[in-house]
């Protein structure tokens, strides 16, 4: 029997309320230029970014600043708080989830301080790229 009614397919969502941009508007020529990956940017309106797919947490930077999901499918998700904030050394991030977790659309991932990051990095922008190759930030 085929199972084609019941296929899930992917899906990409915002991982906060926030205004949403293009990535070629991001303060950082690697994010604009795309050269990690296609996406989109978002200012962050909330302190609880949550997980934009269902997958597997493949790499939760230690500094907190960052977050790779792999989907079943083998869609990588790379979720960049801020611009310049692995200069922050984990100050204003607490992460809620670790390396290997299963999370759903939604299952939050990581705190953030947004008042510390708008005061100590150049940008809050929030670029949520989807990869094809592995994470190398």
């Amino acid at each position: 029997m085929f199972n084609i009614f019941k296929k899930k397919e992917e899906y990409l969502t915002a991982p906060f309320a926030g205004e949403v941009t293009n990535l070629k508007q991001v303060p950082d020529e690697a994010f604009a230029q795309k050269m990690l990956g296609d996406g989109f940017a978002i200012t962050p309106e909330e302190n609880v970014i949550k997980s934009p797919c269902a997958g597997e947490i493949v790499q939760i930077f230690s500094t907190g600043h960052a977050v790779g999901i792999q989907t079943k499918k083998g869609l990588e998700v790379l979720v960049h708080i801020g611009i310049d904030t692995v200069k922050l050394d984990g100050e204003g991030f607490e992460k809620l989830v670790k390396n290997g977790d299963q999370v759903k659309v939604g299952t939050p991932l990581i705190e953030v301080d947004l008042e510390y990051i708008k005061n100590n990095a150049p940008s809050i922008s929030t670029p949520v790229i989807n990869r094809v190759s592995p994470f190398f930030i």
